[in-house]
């Protein structure tokens, strides 16, 4: 029986994590479950699946879950913070950890959980964005296992040679095929995106995300991270990563080989195969997914992103060329404008107006021998720069 630590229970991937621990309860069990402030709905996952430990980052949350809980015979162990994080995921009884918090928040339970030697299962690709040289170093001192849940980054570790460690020219690989959909707003006119709503952002055509993810796939900033993501989990740089959008989303991923192969991986657009992948891995089992129809989809199409469309992608293959702490102000201040844009403070251009701003605010600085309080700093001062420079276009 193999332990699960669920960061992020109550979001799209910790419920789609907890359907796929529900499949096969002769092999695994939710040993903790947490979430921010949604106490209504982790109290519902508490008691379908009884973890040991629940966790609310809000203390007030964390107290209406006990009050919620308070008739089950054994309630879990309710902590609070970001305390109560770092301790589930080091639990000798949670050998794998599904890190699914959005955003930097994610950051310290995150390697916290590397520094602990777990499977960390990640989904949480701000941790690698803002932190990646002390993420993959806590991986390597430790023994951690760092397997991908993003759905394309999943697809290139499937694509890839067992061996690929060793540096991807060395195994023949050319070049990381990341496919994107391009979002809702794909084929709108460019002089039209200053008019879309936070609801026509947040219709993605394929996939059932968060609202924060659903708008950065609109603005393909989602793409750029990944972008920065895959240079630290395949050892590689933007030089060796081409972005291709593929609306159909049914090819994940591909890589190109030195013998002009391209291996791609192929499936629904359901989250649950790339978690149940992780989860298996090395073997494989059921995810829940149905398998896909070749017949029904009938068509794959190509384009190459416009990065006059998507501003966003731009800058985010700016900051990883960069390097430093170019790639942490980015997220950071990106994470403000996104949250600007929902609450109608700012339209759809503005996001990249203010990452743009934030990055030529704040000084690249270099992060070598740096601590995590350091780029928490970073992370800081990038989201106040970003709030100065949203009140300036609302205004």
């Amino acid at each position: 029986m193999i332990g699960v630590t669920v960061l992020g229970a109550t979001g799209s991937i910790g419920v789609s994590t907890l359907d796929v621990i529900a499949r096969h309860p002769e092999r695994f069990r939710a040993v903790a479950l947490t979430a921010n402030q949604d106490a209504e709905r982790l109290a519902e996952q508490c008691r379908q699946h009884r973890p040991s430990y629940a966790v609310m980052v809000n203390p007030d949350a964390a107290r209406r879950l006990a009050d919620l809980l308070a008739d089950m015979p054994q309630p879990p162990e309710i902590l609070t913070g970001v305390e109560g994080l770092e301790l589930v995921v080091a639990l000798p009884e949670a050998q794998y950890v599904m890190a699914a918090i959005v955003g930097a928040a994610g950051l310290r339970p995150t390697l916290a959980a590397a520094n602990a030697g777990k499977r960390v299962l990640l989904a949480n690709k701000e941790s690698l964005v803002v932190a990646g040289a002390m993420l993959m170093r806590a991986v390597a001192e430790s023994g951690a296992e760092l397997l991908p849940i993003d759905s394309e980054h999943n697809a290139i570790f499937q694509c890839l040679p067992p061996n690929f460690s060793q540096g991807l020219a060395e195994v023949g690989v050319r070049k990381i095929l990341l496919t994107a959909s391009g979002g809702p707003l794909r084929d709108w006119p460019i002089e039209r995106l200053s008019s879309v709503t936070p609801e026509q952002a947040c219709a993605h055509p394929t996939w059932s995300m968060g609202r924060k993810i659903s708008v950065d796939s609109a603005t393909m900033m989602n793409k750029g991270l990944e972008v920065i993501e895959a240079c630290w989990l395949f050892g590689t740089d933007t030089d060796h990563i081409q972005v291709v959008v593929h609306p159909q989303s049914v090819i994940h991923s591909l890589v190109q080989y030195d013998d002009g192969s391209v291996l791609a991986q192929l499936g629904n657009p359901d989250m649950r195969t790339p978690i149940a992948h992780a989860m298996a891995w090395p073997e494989r089992f059921d995810s829940g997914v149905a398998p896909l129809d070749l017949f029904a989809v009938a068509r794959l199409d190509f384009q190459e992103p416009d990065m006059m469309r998507f501003p966003c992608l731009a800058l985010a293959f700016q900051a990883a060329r960069q390097g430093g702490t170019a790639p942490a102000i980015l997220n950071a201040a990106n994470e403000i404008a996104v949250a600007a844009f929902l609450d109608r403070r700012i339209d759809l251009p503005g996001i990249a107006a203010v990452v743009a701003g934030a990055l030529d605010a704040l000084p690249e600085e270099s992060v070598e021998g740096q601590g995590v309080e350091f780029l928490l700093d970073v992370d800081r001062r990038a989201r106040e720069s970003a709030e100065q420079l949203v009140a300036t276009r609302s205004a």
